[in-house]
């Protein structure tokens, strides 16, 4: 079975084009914690082997340790693309560490696509989009189907197509939610979709923060402008940082169910997102 990664900060993602490998380096050096090279949405069909054929090849050299997350955003397990996607990452020598799994309906396509990537010993992570009305139904099942699954992304735009609602925070407010606590549930990430207006980067810092207090632990960019502004909302503060170290070492030493800190009762179920917040802290040398 494979054992689940390390907690890791994934406060912002970008998308790269696969068919643009030139722009890799420059995606890594972002800022961004986690850079996908594209497959789907981006790539037309007629260009989808040549994106997959240069996207593959950027793995083949070591990558470099610098704290950045590579994946590869593949086609839909239910497509003809997302099959020959999957064969190719299978019969490769150099994997990538990861792949992002768009439109998923229900566990089995993670459950099939674990199976084949075990049988040839690779130990590519998963991440998951949810942006389905047939996902979002599944969350919960699809969020435990599998050990390699890391996080689980919500797509704003396919979603708010599938309930023929508005694309805003208010009208996803529940499939949010329904996707926050799937992923809670399973402790996995969970990632936003990217706010599309350049425009207004004070929108995109209101937004950011609603979804963080949601329980988001990142959001997507869709321009490398976008990403200080992501950083910085999803960056645990300095208090946040001490008062979990705090709430550790108190339980550490009380050996009980509850602690009392500053007047407050705190209960122990609380001790998995203090450590959340230390581990990443940590990564980052906070």
């Amino acid at each position: 079975m494979t054992v689940k990664s390390s907690i890791r900060p994934r406060r912002s993602f970008i998308f790269t084009p696969g068919l643009r490998p030139d722009m890799y380096s420059k995606a890594l050096a972002s800022g961004a914690d986690v850079v996908c090279v594209e497959l789907e949405d981006g790539i037309a069909p007629k260009d989808k082997a040549e994106a997959r054929r240069k996207a593959l090849a950027l793995f083949e050299a070591p990558q470099v340790d610098d704290g950045v997350e590579r994946i590869i955003r593949i086609n839909s397990m239910r497509e003809r693309f997302g099959i020959e996607d999957v064969n190719a990452v299978v019969a490769s020598k150099t994997p990538p560490p990861a792949l992002m799994m768009p439109k998923v309906r229900t566990p089995d396509e993670v459950v099939i696509l674990d199976q084949l990537l075990t049988e040839v010993g690779h130990d590519t992570r998963l991440h998951v989009i949810i942006e389905t009305n047939e996902g979002l139904e599944a969350a919960f099942e699809i969020a435990k189907c599998s050990p390699r699954i890391d996080a689980m992304f919500f797509g704003g735009v396919d979603m708010a197509a599938e309930l023929r609602c508005q694309n805003n925070f208010g009208s996803l407010l529940y499939a949010r939610s329904r996707v926050v606590h799937a992923s809670a549930a399973a402790g996995l990430d969970v990632l936003d979709v990217p706010f599309l207006d350049l425009d207004d980067p004070e929108g995109m810092r209101v937004e950011a923060e609603k979804v963080r207090d949601l329980g988001f632990s990142g959001k997507g960019s869709v321009h490398p402008k976008q990403i200080t502004a992501l950083n910085e909302v999803f960056t645990p503060s300095e208090f946040q940082i001490a008062r979990a170290r705090r709430i550790i070492a108190e339980f550490e030493k009380a050996d009980t169910g509850l602690v009392v800190i500053d007047g407050k009762l705190i209960e122990k179920p609380v001790l998995r997102e203090m450590h959340r917040i230390v581990a990443i802290a940590d990564h980052m040398q906070l």
